[in-house]
């Protein structure tokens, strides 16, 4: 490193033949010589020449040695060390196991890894070949170029129908009047290379009663292959014609050796290309729109120019075709080897023999998806093909990243400038995305919910993602809580969201997921095969699993015993109503109005009790021991403790305390006031805080002729130390976690909140804030629309029936009346879900708590898709 590391002082070497002159002079220090006596009596040097020269040699070699330490050291010492944020976990990876390896890494090597583009398809490496498409659309009497998947695109539908997140996938888009249908297929024979081979059939229909015929009477696709590596493509000929050749491309990767692209098809349609040099790929739609415009201003068509950059490696390929028509697009990997059988290949994967492979997997997804769910007998055909879609759309919705978090450091240690972000390792992800439009990146609680679903249907993808996920823990056992990772991803967030903050969580969710898989386990619903694997994978990930454990029990604790927050809320805004807990996954939920140290967080705790009770499920069955301070059976027990979960000081004591000391009556009179308070027989949050706290519209003084307004937020009274009294999602993570004993009156109190239309209950689910609270539908800022104050969440009402599935079923006073809520509950989430996908095309974030209308991102492909557990009546342990 330049300017750094260098050595102050130098040592010299004198050469044993010069005489030391001053070592002549009288005074120099006297050595003593131990001589010997050889046999003739002459007094000779007890070491000969010979050794000498050698204990010379030896000197100089260990001096250099010297040196290097002594250099090596310097520079350790000047050079700045990683800040512990940014330092990976010292254990072993989880994806290097072997079950990760070999025939499993293969199979999954393509896929449509790509969920922010209509279709994108992708390896599962760093330097992968990708593919896409494009294609013109026409809004608002304008020609559109589609490709990223985006609201305002207005498509009225979109998504994976089916999709068996490994080899096959059948898409429908509806893009005014236009219908296009996808279909991904992939096959591995002994002639390919490595990961096989892959076809995209691409159909194209027109609606006329939608469709401009002003516009055309066909449709253009633009069909591309970019190299990441910068691996130089070749076109096949400069005049494509697939009539006589289907080859369009070819190139070599180190991956899959040489490979060949062909298209087919049965229609007259005709082909246009442009190559390009470039080394950005998010915005390859802006190059061929560029291209387009050229030759519309130089020739007046819409074309591409039939031209190359110098060593392109990004083909585009423009198919022109009348409506409807019908191209199948292959791959074809590893054409080097003698025995490629290219041709035969082709013809395998596309015309009628691509058709009768797809209508096989077509008929594998759908058996596949009555023996795991067994829906037939639970809902009908209408919820049942709603069903198959949210299955696909969450598998179709898996995508693969490469790159470098933005982690956000106040400062950081020998830095010589203050930095706002240092950057995380170079890393890989493997995820289900919650939405392809919105939110096209892996966010860690979203996660735990999609494998709740994605585990059930394929335990190897399951284990898969969560050990990505958990590869990406810090030395510290820190998880990033959103992953954006390359340029792909980060294009599509806003810069304020992008740096990811060390000192704040996100609901450890995967515990929902692994305690699922173990209870599984235990009941010898597995193969040998695969308990083998699922016990090799929970011995790896252990350790990670424990780092990630004390993380949130030292890092989030809060002052009292058994009581945690999250950390992370902004305690001098004043543009918030109530200052968000982003970290808690549920936003804008109100918590305490002024954030501080006192608070103690409801639902964190239960979060906590969920991952000490997996904790000492893993222990027991990999039979470890117990470590000191790490009993994690004894943490379960504390924080299941419903007594300790509802104790309060009497008043008397309090009155005592008092008599003694102010000071300590403040402290201890609210020692044990945790979360449940007796007048509303409702759990909270413990905070400082108060009601009257509201945005205001004030003249904000600029120095220009006009002064602005701005909505503020103005405290009209103090706040104290109290209960939060929001009744909502937060007060029923108790009941979620089935702490209540099923003979308590509180569970009765639960059931009521539950129930009652004037609290949470509504026609289509339930809403996350009740309507009494002082929050419900306010909006936290002038510009920030309420998000989780009122409107239903399909995440919090999967668990809440399953809470109810489970207290209907145990002995207890109240166990007919959870059932019929639970029933009834049930079937309106089922009956409004199925009917918005049916009105609308789409899956949604959150629905109306008022007519049950879908509500925010769109296709929402995340934990949405829990309706098919919820029709399945698949719930799991806790």
């Amino acid at each position: 490193m330049s300017g750094s590391g260098r050595t102050t002082a130098r040592s010299r070497v004198r050469s044993s033949s010069e005489p030391d002159v001053n070592s002549l002079r009288e005074g120099r220090p006297k050595f003593s010589r131990h001589r010997g006596r050889s046999k003739y009596g002459s007094s000779i040097p007890l070491f000969n020449n010979v050794s000498i020269k050698l204990v010379l040699a030896i000197s100089f070699f260990a001096f250099f040695i010297i040196l290097f330490f002594i250099r090596h050291l310097v520079n350790y010492v000047a050079e700045p060390r990683l800040p512990r944020a940014i330092t990976p976990f010292p254990a072993p990876k989880i994806m290097d196991l072997p079950q990760f390896q070999g025939e499993h890494k293969e199979s999954l090597y393509w896929g449509t890894y790509r969920p922010h583009l209509y279709l994108g398809i992708r390896a599962r490496t760093p330097q992968s070949l990708m593919a896409g498409l494009m294609w013109i659309g026409v809004k608002d009497g304008r020609y559109h170029l589609r490709h990223v998947c985006r609201h305002e695109d207005d498509l009225s539908t979109y998504g994976w129908k089916r999709h068996n997140g490994r080899d096959y996938g059948h898409q429908v888009l509806v893009d005014h009047g236009m219908i296009l249908t996808t279909e991904f297929l992939k096959s591995k024979g002994d002639d390919s290379g490595y990961g096989g081979d892959w076809a995209v059939r691409i159909d194209v229909q027109v609606d006329k009663s939608k469709w401009n015929e002003e516009f055309g009477k066909g449709s253009q696709l633009f069909f591309y292959l970019a190299d990441e590596g910068g691996n130089v493509l070749d076109v096949s000929q400069e005049n494509l014609n697939i009539h006589e050749n289907s080859l369009l491309a070819s190139g070599s990767q180190t991956d899959i050796g040489d490979w060949q692209l062909h298209l087919k098809s049965t229609d007259d349609l005709k082909l246009h290309y442009s190559g390009f040099r470039t080394p950005h790929y998010h915005n390859l739609s802006d190059l061929v729109e560029e291209n387009l415009a050229s030759q519309i201003r130089k020739h007046s068509q819409l074309q591409l120019s039939d031209s190359s950059d110098d060593s392109s490696n990004v083909l585009v390929f423009q198919i022109i075709g009348g409506f409807p028509f019908t191209t199948d697009i292959v791959l074809i990997s590893g054409t080097d080897s003698e025995s490629s059988r290219v041709e035969e290949r082709v013809n395998s994967l596309t015309g009628t023999s691509l058709s009768n492979e797809l209508k096989y997997k077509e008929q594998a997804f759908d058996e596949k998806i009555e023996k795991i769910f067994n829906l037939a007998e639970k809902v009908d055909s209408e919820s049942i093909s709603v069903g198959k879609a949210a299955v696909g759309s969450l598998l179709g919705g898996i995508g693969y990243f490469y790159g470098q978090s933005k982690i956000a450091l106040s400062r950081t240690l020998n830095f010589k400038k203050h930095v706002d972000y240092v950057s995380y390792w170079p890393a890989e992800l493997y995820t289900a995305v919650p939405s392809r439009s919105f939110f096209p990146r892996g966010f860690l609680w979203d996660e735990g919910f999609h494998q709740l679903l994605i585990w059930r249907w394929d335990i190897h993808i399951s284990l898969d993602i969560i050990g990505h996920w958990l590869d990406l823990m810090n030395i510290d056992g820190w998880i990033p809580r959103e992953q954006i990772l390359g340029n792909e991803a980060l294009s599509r967030v806003p810069e304020e969201f992008v740096p990811q903050h060390p000192t704040n969580g996100n609901p450890p969710t995967m515990f929902l997921a692994l305690n699922d898989i173990i209870t599984s386990l235990k009941n010898n619903e597995f193969t040998g095969k695969d308990r083998g694997e699922i016990s090799m994978f929970l011995e790896r990930a252990y350790v990670r699993l424990e780092a990630w454990f004390q993380w949130f029990n030292t890092t989030q604790s809060g002052k009292q015993t058994s009581s945690y927050y999250w950390h992370g809320r902004d305690n001098i805004t004043m543009r918030e109503l109530n200052p968000k807990s982003l970290s808690s996954g549920l936003d804008d939920y109100p918590r305490a109005s002024h954030p501080s140290t006192d608070e103690r967080h409801l639902d964190l705790r239960c979060w906590m009790l969920l991952a000490a009770d997996c904790m000492h499920s893993i222990e027991k069955l990999l039979d470890k021991e117990a470590m000191p301070g790490k009993n994690y059976g004894s943490t379960a027990n504390l924080l299941s403790d419903h007594d300790l979960l509802n104790q309060q000081r009497s008043k008397r004591k309090r009155v005592e305390i008092n008599r003694r000391a102010k000071k300590i009556k403040e402290n201890l009179s609210h020692s044990y006031r945790m979360h449940f308070d007796n007048a509303y027989g409702a759990y909270f949050d413990f905070g400082n805080h108060t009601e009257k706290v509201q945005l205001k519209w004030i003249e904000m003084e600029t120095g220009q002729n006009y002064a602005p307004r701005q909505l503020v937020r103005d405290v009209l009274e103090t706040p104290v130390l109290r209960f939060v009294p929001h009744i909502g999602y937060v007060s029923l993570f108790p009941f979620m976690g089935r702490i209540i004993p099923s003979g308590s009156w509180i569970l009765e109190k639960q059931l009521e909140l539950i129930s009652n239309n004037s609290l949470l209950w509504t026609n289509y689910g339930l809403r996350s804030l009740a309507k009494t609270s002082s929050m419900y539908m306010k909006r936290n800022t002038e510009h920030d629309l309420p998000y989780w104050r009122g409107p239903i969440w399909i995440n919090m009402n999967y668990r809440i029936l399953s809470a109810l599935h489970h207290y209907s079923k145990e002995n207890g006073p109240y166990q007919d009346k959870a059932k019929a809520i639970y029933t009834e509950l049930r079937s309106n989430l089922i009956r409004n879900i199925v009917r918005n996908y049916q009105q609308t095309g789409f899956f949604w974030e959150q629905y109306d708590q008022i007519k049950g209308k879908g509500k925010g991102a769109h296709p929402f492909t995340g934990w949405t898709s829990l309706v098919v557990l919820i029709m399945a009546e698949s719930y799991g342990t806790i």
